[in-house]
């Protein structure tokens, strides 16, 4: 089934719930809910504000991807809500990939010159992910004040955008 990725709209706030929360309490056994995230269910006011956006891929009908990008001001941006189904990762469905690109064709339109995020130490396949997408670690200290910290965070990245 032919993978695409488009902008984030109302009608999809459930089936993105629907992604995300079972991938992290599930699948890496966060105890975390819809309730904890109160972003989930404001993703036009927290993440399509300024230059930020959020991104689905989807198959068919169904979302299967995740992907936003909070506005932190400065020219800078915090990567959020990265999630893939179990079914749709990997290369060969190239989903994450295609959600990044987005991501960064938005970002480098909308003049942001740098893309942040956390992640846990859980996440072994998304840190190499992200290091092969030109994502450079860096410590807590290196965040901008405005980067809005999760208390799971413990890795950090940063990708420069080209002007």
């Amino acid at each position: 089934m032919r993978l695409g990725v488009r902008p984030f709209a109302a009608v999809d706030e459930q089936a993105v719930i629907d992604v995300i929360v079972p991938i992290q309490s599930a699948e890496f056994g966060i105890a975390i809910t819809a309730d904890d995230q109160p972003d989930l269910r404001k993703i036009p006011n927290f993440y399509q504000s300024g230059k930020g956006g959020f991104w689905v891929a989807t198959a068919g009908d169904d979302i299967v991807g995740t992907l936003g990008l909070k506005d932190i001001g400065n020219g800078n941006a915090a990567l959020r809500k990265m999630f893939v189904a179990a079914d749709y990762r990997g290369r060969e469905h190239g989903a994450a990939l295609r959600l990044l690109e987005a991501l960064f064709a938005h970002a480098s339109a909308a003049g942001i010159r740098a893309v942040y995020l956390g992640t846990t130490d859980k996440f072994l396949a998304a840190h190499r992910f992200y290091e092969k997408n030109g994502f450079v670690e860096i410590s807590r200290d290196d965040l901008p004040a405005a980067f809005p910290l999760m208390a799971i965070d413990s890795k950090f990245y940063v990708r420069r955008i080209p002007a």
